[in-house]
């Protein structure tokens, strides 16, 4: 019940938007998900030159909304979202209700940090693969993607998206929390928890196809 709810809502925001949610061809679509399962939709495989140039198309404001859309409400987020549910350590109330409070986490968050932050700020939420060098650099690089983004002109910048984002999130968030939750301490916490995720995230981003190519030389 609680799935096809978000599953409606999504549909109308989507709608109201003026948004279309297919796959975008950003990158080759065999890297649109990680593990051949987890929406990859905003990576962009190969890094912008220093003016900006580069083979992707260009991030605009109607594309951001496309991305958060496709972050949010891809079928996989929902049973992904109900294991998250399952496992974590809140069981202060019912599965539905917790449910529905990390759905609205997860959605809030790739918003703010996909679409509305950065068209505020003019900045280009998008993950660049480095994809060259040692195993080491192309990991400090993709952890420093959470403090350093490009700009829309293809400028390096402090990455307000992420770290805004996530934190206007993680406030709008005690809108619906429980009030044990609404602390300042609980608000930072999950500021904290969704910067480190999205870091993560980055790593996956930034490895998966050197996985991928892995895998299917060894079949």
């Amino acid at each position: 019940m609680y799935a096809k709810l978000a599953h409606r809502l999504a549909s109308a925001c989507v709608v109201t938007a003026g948004i279309v949610c297919s796959t975008p061809s950003v990158h080759a679509q065999e890297n649109d998900r990680l593990f051949g399962v987890l929406p990859n939709y905003s990576t962009v495989d190969g890094q912008p030159a220093d003016d900006g140039s580069q083979t992707a198309p260009a991030i605009s404001t109607r594309l951001s909304f496309r991305l958060a859309s496709l972050s949010s409400f891809d079928p996989v987020v929902f049973p992904y979202v109900g294991l998250m549910t399952a496992i974590s350590a809140d069981r202060g109330a019912n599965y539905g209700d917790r449910y529905m409070r990390a759905f609205a986490d997860n959605s809030i968050g790739n918003f703010m940090t996909t679409a509305v932050v950065p068209t505020l700020t003019n900045q280009d939420p998008r993950y660049f693969r480095s994809g060259e060098g040692g195993i080491f650099r192309r990991m400090a690089y993709a952890a420093s993607r959470s403090a350093i983004t490009r700009t829309r002109a293809g400028h390096a910048a402090f990455n307000i998206s992420e770290i805004g984002g996530n934190l206007a999130g993680a406030g709008i968030a005690n809108l619906y929390h429980d009030p044990i939750d609404r602390t300042v301490g609980a608000t930072m916490s999950r500021w904290g928890l969704q910067v480190m995720g999205d870091t993560v995230a980055n790593e996956l981003k930034e490895f998966w196809p050197d996985i991928h190519a892995r895998l299917r030389r060894s079949r």
